[in-house]
């Protein structure tokens, strides 16, 4: 056995073998060990060197560029702010010391704090096994492991490629000594989850949302697809709950594709703006063309394949689905609901309490579950049915089958010739002499072009599975990347374990069977020790593997990809002032991607840890070094897009074990081939996976549904369990989880302000405003009547028009993500708005204001709509119309239409709003303050009642009487006592008598 692998090296052969008899060889033996010894120094010194060195250059940077390397310090509001940092070079090291895993949660999010403490118990993990592996596995193999030929190198030494017999009882042992120490940390860190999901539940914020007390109903019958017939089945099976509030999901029909079209064509007009007007005083001498939408209604009116004026063209087309948008959302019918709704209670324990009662059942075939953040939801997914679910997730799964398969062609190539050139060499005569002359640098070279080539082609992969994973119908975002990772994982160790390390031996064996079918069983017979001799052989490109990844940990530390691609953008394009924007913005963090790496990272280390026991300390100070660096970049840079409260946790866990179960078998089959006659090593190790998976269950039934539900008690059984009850929790249900096609505000193009002079002479389009802000249909159809709003003035110059209609006119000096943080449509792919101070998922009771839909703050600079009711500031030259929450929405009937801001406080500059709203402006708004018709009241005393929700029976979901015919809400009060009728100030006026 102890030649078998040195024999291919050592024939000298009379014939030389053509470059194709070479491949057909390097593919039965791939992994010959020429460079390796001087591979792995190669791949220590340049990734401890390089590392070090970005991390120095890194030090001396940061003070000189927050907008890159500190953008939450200037963006997040006081609540969510980081730490402060210096300016000294090293002012950056301390606040990662000091800031523990609580105050981590408020600075970056849960999900934030769960990925750091699953990064550091791999890193005590990987530290542990790395002592106890290295103790135990290296004094016995290389003592032992020894050919006597004075030609195996020291590598090899480390492996149990030799090593026969009673000596690998250290093996099993290990592995023994392997699990406990996992299992030990996995369950520690289980319980510290726990402590910190309820940590999370306690948090003002989970407290306040309104998600956190709202149950998602899916696949509704036909018959219970309204709001009666949701409370109905819950009634059905919790017969004694409080009453909900219900909203039943409403058919949008077309209107997300007719937004998603205008936020194309807006950008889109943006980019052949920037384009023509870069340097407005020499302009092109051709005005800009397009072709035709095929989207375009009118697209079969243009002559075909003759382009159009694109700036005459795509302004008509935006002012088209503008009006298209407009009527859609003024048709929408109440009657016509979707298999989905929601349902509100007044208090989280209760919510909770039936989720959990009725997790596993299905009331009239529909599936109740807590709901969601309305931002986290996959809105055009929701309406599937099960058997639509099922197929798309079937489709998807075979594309993803498909591209596991076609993937095994490059994989083996990555694995004959990156692994060792010298296989190239055989196959390419003229390398083969530069190799021989120059063996040294191409030493250097495969150890670290291989990995590094190995990492750039997995870069991609991640956006290919997302968008196959939205396209397999799940209804959540934060649902659709645990998928993502789970489906990263399965591809990475297939390609990577099955197909990377055992493609020779396989090769191998269908090569020897097709040339001697007689000698078959032989071959099979001999199949494991093949197997095990080829693992030990590639240990060896694992270890530089591992040792390349702390590189790409300190490129993400020193953000080089987003440097290098903003100064391109800056200085050889033309961006648009939205895109300049997005630039300051913080970036959002993938933890798909990255949860997958160190999984697929952990998983490789396990394996070969009883082979080369030398991949654990690598890992180890992979995951020891990447632990700061990621608590940098979570706590200054990068933010959450969508939180879903720790929930990747059991995907983390359940692989985890996996690939301990997986590392088993391969001492499984190290102990049977060299082990002794009888195999009692062997038997030894087969109750290890065993012992992973009850370990498993164990803490699936302990800690799970603790995890999950914030409450599993009936809190009308358990009443000393209740909180206090506050009827105000739920309102605007039926808005809040509404369609966002219903109410998203619609993009305006943004123009830079050196082309606002040339704009108006070059623009030849309307001549009105781009959302008939000022007509009297579009007043109409608001929500309000009380609305009146005259065009804004210059500030410069009163009297004036600001701007040109139609456009948002950005300066220089704002063209930054801070003025425009709390815009829907800026803060959707920058964490929501959850760290800049506006969640739209948080309510505030018992202020009327709470009640404010939050989708844009009152400065909507520059959207040209028919503001309401609050005040706005102006921001001097820049057009900018009073905003609101509801700029270019038409509320259909039977949605709820949101309290403006006349009860908010004012707000003054800081944190949670840019100092650029903060001046006010009442050109455009408050002409006339809550004008209503003047009513007819018999002046007295009255007593002041307690004050209750605005609207009438019904507003907040359920229809005008609600289920049962009774009211949605409690009556405190007649009409004449609202506070928010004119006549109960106008009584005011009136001396009473006590």
């Amino acid at each position: 056995m102890d030649a078998w692998i040195h024999v291919p090296h050592l024939v000298i052969r009379d014939d030389p073998l053509t470059p194709a008899q070479e491949l057909l060889e390097l593919l039965q033996n791939p992994f010959k060990q020429t460079l390796t010894d001087g591979a792995i120094w190669s791949a220590l010194g340049t990734s401890v060197g390089f590392t070090a060195f970005i991390a120095i250059a890194f030090s001396f940077v940061r003070p000189y560029n927050s907008v890159v390397y500190a953008p939450k310090l200037k963006h997040a509001d006081e609540e969510h702010a980081p730490p402060p940092i210096g300016k000294g070079y090293l002012a950056w090291i301390p606040p990662l010391w000091k800031t523990t895993e609580k105050e981590m949660i408020s600075h970056a999010g849960m999900d934030a704090a769960i990925f750091l403490r699953f990064t550091r118990m791999c890193r005590n993990i990987f530290l542990t096994l790395g002592v106890v592996g290295c103790c135990i596995l290296l004094p016995v193999y290389y003592t032992l492991n020894s050919d006597k030929t004075g030609n195996q190198q020291w590598f090899m030494r480390l492996t149990p490629s030799n090593v026969n017999d009673q000596p690998l009882w250290a093996l099993v042992v290990a592995a023994y000594s392997f699990n406990i120490i996992i299992i030990g940390y996995l369950w520690w860190n289980y319980r510290r989850v726990l402590q910190l999901r309820r940590i999370y539940f306690e948090s003002k914020e989970y407290q306040q949302s309104l998600s956190a007390r709202t149950l998602m109903l899916n696949d509704l019958p036909k018959k219970n697809a309204n709001d009666e017939g949701i409370a109905r089945i819950i009634d059905d099976v919790v017969p004694h709950a409080s009453f909900a509030r219900t909203a039943a999901a409403r058919n949008v029909r077309d209107l997300p594709d007719l937004i998603n079209q205008h936020g194309h064509t807006v950008r889109k007009l943006e980019k052949v703006l920037a384009k023509y007007l870069r340097d407005p005083q020499n302009l092109p001498a051709a005005r800009p063309t397009c072709y035709p939408s095929k989207k375009d209604p009118s697209y079969g009116t243009y002559p075909k394949g003759q382009k159009v004026d694109a700036i005459e063209y795509l302004t008509q087309r935006i002012r088209e689905l503008e009006i298209e948008v407009k009527e859609a959302r003024a048709n929408i019918d109440k009657r016509s609901t979707l298999s989905y709704g929601f349902a509100s209670y007044d208090d989280i324990s209760e919510a909770h309490s039936i989720a959990y009662a009725l997790r596993k059942k299905k009331p009239q075939g529909a599936t109740i579950v807590l709901a969601p953040r309305p931002n986290d939801i996959i809105w055009d997914n929701m309406p599937l049915t099960p058997a639509n679910r099922s197929w798309k997730r079937i489709f998807i799964n075979f594309w993803i089958a498909v591209l596991t398969l076609v993937w095994i062609a490059p994989s083996a190539m990555i694995a004959i010739f990156l692994v060792n050139l010298s296989n190239l060499g055989l196959v390419w005569p003229a390398f083969q002499t530069q190799l021989s002359g120059n063996t040294g640098f191409w030493s250097i070279v495969q150890g670290v072009a291989s990995p590094a080539i190995l990492s750039l082609v997995y870069l991609v992969l991640p956006i290919i599975f997302r968008r196959l994973s939205i396209r397999a119908g799940d209804r959540t975002k934060t649902g659709r990347e645990r998928h993502v990772v789970g489906k990263l994982y399965a591809f990475f160790v297939f390609n990577n374990l099955i197909v990377f390390c055992l493609f020779s031996t396989i090769w191998n064996l269908i090569s020897s069977v097709a040339k001697s079918p007689q000698s078959a069983l032989d071959t099979l017979s001999n199949f494991g020790t093949t197997l095990f001799i080829s693992l030990c052989t590639i240990s060896s490109f694992w270890v530089t593997w591992l040792l390349q990844r702390n590189l790409g940990a300190a490129i993400d530390l020193a953000q080089l990809w987003t440097l290098i691609y903003s100064f391109f953008m800056r200085k050889f394009s033309s961006p648009t002032p939205r895109e300049m924007i997005e630039l300051t913005a913080p970036p959002a963090f993938d933890y798909a991607s990255y949860y997958n790496y160190f999984l697929f990272y952990s998983t490789v280390a396990l394996c070969f840890a009883g082979l080369q026991p030398l991949v654990l300390p690598a890992a180890a100070l992979y995951f020891s070094i990447d632990v700061w660096l990621k608590k940098y970049l979570l706590l200054y840079i990068f933010v959450t897009k969508t939180e879903s409260g720790g929930m990747f946790w059991r995907v983390l866990f359940n692989r985890f074990v996996f690939g301990t179960i997986l590392s088993n078998l391969v001492i499984f089959l190290t102990v049977w081939v060299h082990g002794d006659g009888v195999h009692t090593m062997a038997f030894a190790s087969v109750p290890l996976p065993f012992i992973m998976i009850i370990f498993k269950i164990y803490c699936a039934k302990t800690f799970d549904d603790k995890i999950h539900f914030y409450s599993t008690r009936n809190i009308n059984k358990h009443p000393e369990g209740a909180m206090q009850k506050d009827p105000l929790r739920s309102v605007g249900l039926a808005h809040r989880f509404g369609h966002p096609a219903l109410y998203k505000p619609l993009i305006t193009p943004m123009v830079h302000a050196k082309a606002q002079n040339i704009l108006a002479s070059i623009y030849k389009g309307r001549l009105s405003d781009g959302r008939e802000a000022y007509s009297g249909d579009t007043m109409s159809t608001s929500g309000y009547s009380d609305a009146y709003v005259m065009n804004p003035m210059n500030a410069g110059k009163p009297g004036k028009a600001a701007g040109l209609p139609g456009f948002e006119i950005v300066p220089e000096s704002r063209l930054d993500f801070e003025y425009y943080k709390t815009r829907s449509e800026f803060a959707a792919e920058h964490g929501g708005g959850d760290i800049f101070g506006r969640s739209n998922d948080v309510v505030r009771p018992g202020t009327p204001g709470s009640m404010w839909n939050g989708s844009d703050p009152p400065s909507r600079s520059g959207s040209p709509t028919i503001p309401t009711i609050p005040r706005m500031d102006s921001p001097g030259p820049v057009r900018a119309l009073s905003p609101s929450s509801d700029i270019g929405v038409t509320y259909p009937g039977g949605y709820t239409h949101p309290l403006g801001s006349p009860y908010a406080p004012e707000v003054g500059p800081g944190r949670s709003r840019s100092p650029f709203y903060s001046l006010g402006n009442d050109s455009g708004s408050n002409l006339v303050g809550n004008a209503a018709a003047m009513p007819i009241a018999t002046p007295g005393t009255r007593d002041r009642s307690p004050l209750r929700a605005p609207g009438g029976a019904g507003m907040l979901g359920g229809g005008p009487r609600g289920y049962g015919g009774l009211p949605q809400e409690e009556d405190l009060g007649s009409p004449e006592h609202d506070p928010m009728q004119y006549n109960y100030f106008r009584e005011a006026r009136h001396s009473r008598r006590y």
